[in-house]
C-alpha cells in the first residue's frame, strides 16, 4: 500500500491558531477547540472551515479508546495544543480523520511528563494513499460501525440514567436533604479517607501485576480497567503506604480536568493511586459503597465539594472538606435495597457492554485492516 505525507495531503495551519488564557477568554457562542475536544466556548472565532485538529501535546497519546484527533466543522477557535489540517482536493476529510485518530506515534512524541507531538514530527506522518472512491467506502463502513457504538453507548447511559432517577426517589437530592435523612460527617460513614501520594507515579510497560490509577480513566461510577498502566513493585508499597485500595472502595478525582468523579474498585487486585484523587473505604455498616458513590457523582455534590465547607470556590477539592461533608444516611436497609437494584440494572448493563465491546473488536479489526 502506497502511503503520502501529511505534508503533502494536507495544509497545515498552525500558523493561524491563538491561544487565549482562561482569563482573558470573554464567553461566546464559538467552540474553543484544544488538543482534546471543547475546551470552552468564546466570543470570536479565527477558523470557518472543515477541519481535523491533531493533538500537539496533552493528548490521548496511546490510548485505545480515546481518539488524538477529531474532525470540525464551522466557525470556531483553536488553541495552540492541537495541529490545525485542511485536506488537500483528493482527500476526504473523514478518511484523513479516520487515518489519524489511533495513529501510532511512539517514535514521533516527545517530552518526560507532557507528551508532544511536534510540527516537524507531525509533517512526517504517513497515511494509506486510496483513490477518492475507496477512501468514502471505508468512510461508509466505518461510519456505520460507529452509529452501531453509538446506540449501545447511548443504551448504556439510559441504563447510568435509570439508577440516578432511582437514588433520587428513593433518597431525594444529597445535598438539599429534603426528605429529612440523618446525615453524617463522611469521615464517620468511611473507615478510611486518605490522599493520594503527591508524586508522580513511574510507570512501565512491564505487565508486573501492580497497577495504578491515572484520574483520566475514572469514569462515573466504573473505572476503565483496560487503559490501566503498570508500575514496579517498589512504586506500588510507596504509593500504598496510606492505605491499600480494596474492592469496594471509591475513587475520587480532586483536581485537574477530571474534576469530581466517583467510581468503585471492582477488582481483587494490586492497584494503587496515582496523582490529584482520593480513596474513600465506606464502613459497610453505615455506608453502602453504591449509594456513596452515585451520590457523589450528583452534581449537587460536586458544587457544594468545590465551594469547601467554608463556601468559598476552589479549584479543586479538598480532603478535608469530603471529610467533613455531611452526606445523607438513610437506613442501611434502605440503602440495600437501592444496592439490589443497581445490581438488576447492572446485568442489564453488562450484557448492553457486551454488544458494544464486539463492536468496538469489528471497528478495531477495520481499522488495523485500512490503516495498519
Amino acid at each position: 500500500m502506497n502511503k503520502i505525507f501529511i505534508e503533502d495531503c494536507c495544509e497545515i495551519l498552525d500558523s493561524m491558531r491563538v491561544p487565549i488564557t482562561a482569563s482573558k477568554r470573554e464567553i461566546g457562542e464559538y467552540p474553543y477547540y484544544g488538543a482534546n475536544g471543547i475546551q470552552d466556548y468564546v466570543a470570536d472565532y479565527i477558523f470557518d472551515d472543515e477541519l481535523v485538529l491533531l493533538a500537539e501535546d496533552g493528548g490521548n497519546f496511546g490510548s485505545k479508546e480515546r481518539p488524538i484527533a477529531y474532525r470540525v466543522s464551522g466557525k470556531c477557535w483553536v488553541n495552540n495544543h492541537a495541529h490545525v489540517l485542511k485536506p488537500k482536493v483528493g482527500l476526504d476529510i473523514d478518511y484523513l480523520c479516520y487515518s489519524l485518530m489511533f495513529y501510532k506515534v511512539d517514535g514521533l512524541i516527545n517530552g518526560a511528563t507532557r507528551k508532544k507531538l511536534t510540527q516537524a514530527a507531525m509533517r512526517k506522518m504517513q497515511i494509506p494513499f486510496r483513490s477518492i472512491k475507496e477512501q468514502i467506502h471505508i468512510v461508509n463502513e466505518l461510519n456505520r460501525i460507529i452509529k452501531i457504538k453509538e446506540k449501545r453507548q447511548e443504551e448504556l447511559k439510559l441504563l447510568d440514567n435509570l439508577i440516578k432517577a432511582r437514588f433520587v426517589e428513593m433518597f431525594g437530592d444529597p445535598v438539599a436533604n429534603e426528605m429529612g435523612w440523618d446525615t453524617l460527617p463522611l469521615e464517620n460513614a468511611c473507615k478510611a479517607i486518605v490522599d493520594c501520594p503527591h508524586s508522580t507515579p513511574s510507570y512501565t510497560k512491564e505487565d508486573t501485576g501492580f497497577r495504578c490509577i491515572r484520574t483520566s480513566i475514572v469514569k462515573k461510577n466504573r473505572i476503565l480497567w483496560d487503559e490501566i498502566e503498570y508500575i514496579p513493585e517498589d512504586e506500588y508499597v510507596k504509593r500504598i503506604q496510606r492505605k491499600k485500595p480494596d474492592v469496594g472502595d471509591i475513587v475520587y478525582t480532586r483536581e485537574g480536568a477530571i474534576l469530581g468523579i466517583a467510581a468503585i474498585i471492582d477488582r481483587n487486585c494490586n492497584v494503587a493511586l496515582g496523582q490529584r484523587s482520593m480513596l474513600l473505604s465506606p464502613n459497610i455498616d453505615k455506608c453502602a459503597s453504591e449509594f456513596l458513590c452515585v451520590a457523589m457523582n450528583s452534581d449537587s455534590f460536586l458544587d457544594n465539594a468545590l465551594k469547601g465547607v467554608s463556601g468559598s470556590a476552589s479549584p479543586h477539592i479538598n480532603v478535608g472538606d469530603i471529610k467533613a461533608f455531611r452526606m445523607i444516611m438513610p437506613p442501611i436497609e434502605l440503602q440495600n435495597q437501592f444496592v439490589d437494584f443497581v445490581h438488576q440494572v447492572d446485568k442489564s448493563k453488562v450484557a448492553v457492554q457486551k454488544a458494544l465491546d464486539e463492536t468496538q473488536i469489528l471497528f478495531d479489526s477495520l481499522m488495523q485492516k485500512y490503516f495498519g
